[in-house]
């Protein structure tokens, strides 16, 4: 491997090297002739001199790169444990939990306390540019590591990342030829297990080496896209592994953040359209907004609006009553039906608060979920089944917003809607197959600045049924906005 591959990970230079086949010898010392081999035939000394030098430089460079990736992982540790990681960073701890080749001498006891989000979900929450550069420290990682496990896993990672770089960039005419059948591909792929996925590749590589006549075009999309899904299985499997590893460690020391990870199976008030804003109460009812009916057509691969993960932004608040509040809530873990999220984006029309000369702005800290699962309308009860499922998709949200150090106590937080390009509330945009996403912004006084999300824009269900949990209140700090979609059903 070259030095420089090298320095992009640790970022140091290699050490020169001296002539490693050359010996010291003290110049004092007496040279004993060798006896005679006992070997009948004669070698030839320079041939075995080269060999003992090649054997030796690669003894060297391997060394020397166990050493580079040693002082990687734990340069990563330390920034995770800083709060100041890169998204690398977070990638090489949640490894830590299942590599049998790191330094256990490197390891704090506190470590395992520390959340980190799941591999898949650091690639989801990440920009194009952002993307590039993982990339790269990826592929310096899966480069230098030699443990088979690891390098299935940065391999894996390699491949999501190199799928979610392709997938913001814009489709040109060959793209989008092909977009018409990736619906049809991820149906067929998302339910598969990794042993499924494996079967199937295998069937597919003959189907094209055969002499049938078969729509090229199709089956070679379903095979570039199976490779996506294999790798998603590989990275599930092994994050299980991780999870389990971590629950062992956190029943000592912590037995029920344990039991809540085991659980969680991983590691209001009306809304209107414009800029009318409304506190959320614990008792409020709002009146029924207009239904949005969207197409039953099912989806793409691409990430459902509001999972990707939470990410720390440079003024976030980090006082210790928010600390508390934050850790609280991620103790209580996700259920099996949902995921982390953020989908958090800037703050339209964002103008300095008045009171910012006197109070440092900042930005309030949320543990927030994303509830997702199928939907058995009458149009997915005639096309699937529970072996063959629909698409899971967006069914509400759960939003825990912290904000603990309110100047005035007494004026609780606020939430809008805001839809974007003129469209009305009740009005669809969205393409056929594709659905309408607003934004919800939060709004509170000094010295929180405001937070905004992009959600799937759907009509919520306010019902007071204990299953479709609605819940708006703000009460010791935190702001809970919990809500699910009204069941849309399929007509002909």
């Amino acid at each position: 491997m070259d030095p420089g591959r090298r320095a992009m990970i640790y970022g140091r230079k290699s050490p020169p090297r001296r002539d490693i086949t050359s010996p010291r010898r003290d110049p004092n010392s007496r040279i004993t002739k060798p006896s005679r081999p006992t070997q009948t035939k004669p070698t030839n000394p320079t041939t075995q001199n080269w060999l003992s030098q090649d054997e030796q430089s690669q003894q060297f460079v391997a060394d020397e790169d166990k050493f580079v990736l040693k002082q990687a992982k734990k340069k990563a540790d330390i920034r995770v444990r800083e709060g100041r990681a890169k998204p690398i960073d977070f990638l090489a701890f949640n490894l830590r939990y299942i590599d049998t080749d790191r330094d256990v001498f490197d390891d704090d006891d506190s470590d395992v306390d520390i959340d980190v989000p799941p591999p898949n979900a650091v690639i989801d929450g990440l920009k194009e540019s952002e993307l590039d550069e993982l990339d790269t420290e990826i592929t310096s990682y899966h480069t230098l590591e030699m443990n088979p496990r690891n390098r299935e896993y940065w391999k894996a990672l390699q491949t999501l990342c190199k799928d979610k770089r392709q997938r913001l960039k814009p489709l040109g005419p060959e793209e989008r030829a092909v977009s018409s059948v990736i619906a049809d591909v991820d149906k067929i792929l998302g339910p598969k297990n990794l042993e499924q996925l494996e079967k199937l590749e295998g069937q597919i590589q003959a189907k094209l080496r055969s002499d049938e006549v078969v729509d090229t075009d199709y089956w070679e999309q379903l095979l570039k896209s199976l490779q996506i899904f294999k790798a998603k299985a590989k990275l599930k499997n092994i994050y299980e592994s991780i999870r389990d590893s971590r629950v062992t460690l956190l029943k000592e020391r912590d037995p029920e953040k344990a039991k809540a990870l085991v659980e969680s199976g991983s590691l209001g008030g009306v809304i209107q359209s414009g800029s009318k804003e409304v506190v959320p109460t614990s008792t409020s009812k709002p009146k029924n907004s207009t239904s949005i009916v969207p197409s039953t057509s099912t989806l793409t691969n691409a990430p459902p609006p509001g999972t990707a993960r939470f990410a720390t932004g440079g003024n976030e608040d980090f006082s210790q009553a928010t600390k508390a509040l934050y850790e609280r809530e991620v103790a209580r873990g996700i259920s099996e039906n949902e995921e982390i999220f953020t989908a958090e984006e800037t703050v339209p029309s964002a103008t300095k608060p008045q009171w910012a000369d006197k109070y440092r702005p900042r930005k309030p800290r949320y543990f927030n979920r994303v509830q997702m699962g199928y939907e058995w309308n009458k149009y997915n009860q005639t096309h699937y089944d529970h072996d063959n499922p629909p698409p899971k998709v967006v069914q509400g949200y759960k939003f825990n917003i912290f904000y603990p150090d309110l100047i005035d106590k007494t004026k609780a937080p606020t939430f809008k809607i805001i839809r974007e390009h003129g469209r009305r509330r009740g009005e669809s945009f969205a393409p056929a197959g594709e659905e309408d996403t607003c934004l919800i912004r939060f709004i509170a006084g000094p010295p929180y600045e405001d937070i905004a999300f992009r959600i799937v824009d759907r009509e919520w269900d306010y019902s007071a049924k204990k299953d479709r949990g609605f819940k708006s209140s703000f009460d010791k700090g935190i702001l809970q906005l919990h809500f699910q979609f009204k069941k849309i059903y399929y007509r002909k």
